[in-house]
């Protein structure tokens, strides 16, 4: 027996686990679209675990980023004071690289200037990847 999900769906069944602070709204889009084209190319179901998620995924600012894993486990041989001197769209560009070859890369939010009357609106780009 199977239930189709819908990104809304999705979004629920991790405020029905209390896992609604793990990602954030835009992050958990990223992931449904990530399952969602990962079933179809398997042509397979998959079944939503979100505390397997929780476990497996990570979402992350670019300092949360930084704070958590040392910029040579994301960057090998890339000079600190010559990152930090980099615009912000280039430090963004230059961890997605690195996230990508380092671990599975699910994709970076971005920040809706239209949604800033939402309480949870995203101030900042995160990145959302499989945790290393």
């Amino acid at each position: 027996m199977h239930k189709t999900l819908n990104v809304d769906d999705f979004r629920q069944a991790f405020k029905d686990h209390n896992r609604s602070e793990n990602f954030s709204y835009e992050g958990l889009e990223l992931l449904f679209d990530y399952f969602e084209q990962y079933e179809e190319e398997c042509n397979s179901p998959i079944e939503l675990d979100v505390i397997a998620i929780c476990c497996e995924y990570s979402e992350m600012t670019k300092k949360e980023l930084l704070d958590s894993y040392n910029l040579d486990a994301i960057c090998p041989l890339l000079n600190i004071d010559w990152f930090n001197n980099l615009e912000d769209e280039e430090q963004i560009e230059i961890l997605q690289d690195g996230l990508e070859e380092n671990t599975f890369f699910i994709g970076t939010t971005k920040v809706n200037p239209c949604s800033k009357h939402i309480k949870d609106a995203l101030q900042e780009p995160t990145f959302v990847f499989q945790s290393f």
